[in-house]
């Protein structure tokens, strides 16, 4: 994208000045809730994909803000990946509320809604299974839902985990329990495979990060 347009009296025109404008900064979001007894739980997987992301690339700590609170933490992708910006966000506003935290930090740091990531679980896939999609509806999931209705738009980015569902046991009790031992080696492959294909998904390359999500590592 070139820089701000530049008015020519003389000919009635504007011309582009040739001084290409930074990129902006992405913004990745993981959905969960705050508190030691929800970190082991279904509904925090987008919580363990910041956390495993921030260790590979090795980020600085995060740092807790407030209103809305979030834990926050920048860094860089490093070669032989592109030099992307980003920001690593874990809301804690608690689930039904994450798109207040979302709304606050795009426009904090003049985020496009293009740039922005967001990690969730997903009760209609397989445990484990990985999924992208770039809109699309909330599908039940309450943290998605609320930053749709935040921004007015279901056009961004998301990537969802499978964590199964089960028939026998309430939605919100099944969330908000851990997984079952056989299952759990299933997530954290999950896991594994998010934070090797998030470099791809910041850099644009969309099928290249869907045929890494399906590659067992």
């Amino acid at each position: 994208m070139w820089g701000c347009p530049l008015w020519a009296p003389d000919f009635g025109v504007i011309f582009w000045a040739t001084t290409r404008v930074a990129p902006t900064m992405k913004l990745i979001v993981g959905l969960g809730n705050p508190g030691p007894e929800y970190e082991a739980t279904k509904h925090n997987v987008g919580f363990w994909v910041i956390d495993a992301f921030a260790k590979k690339c090795e980020c600085a700590s995060f740092k807790k803000i407030s209103g809305p609170p979030s834990k926050i933490c920048r860094g860089k992708l490093q070669p032989p990946h592109e030099p992307i910006d980003f920001l690593l966000v874990k809301p804690h506003t608690f689930m039904n509320r994450s798109g207040v935290a979302v709304m606050s930090l795009l426009k904090e740091y003049e985020i496009p809604i293009s740039d922005l990531v967001v990690i969730q679980d997903d009760l209609d896939t397989e445990c484990g299974r990985l999924r992208i999609r770039t809109k699309g509806s909330s599908g039940g999931h309450r943290g998605i839902a609320s930053i749709i209705e935040k921004m007015g738009s279901n056009e961004f980015l998301r990537i969802k985990i499978g964590i199964g569902r089960d028939a026998d046991q309430d939605v919100s009790d099944y969330v908000l329990s851990p997984f079952l031992v056989e299952d759990q080696e299933k997530v954290l492959s999950g896991v594994e495979r998010a934070v090797a294909a998030l470099p791809l998904i910041l850099e644009e390359r969309i099928p290249e990060a869907m045929n890494r999500m399906h590659t067992k590592l």
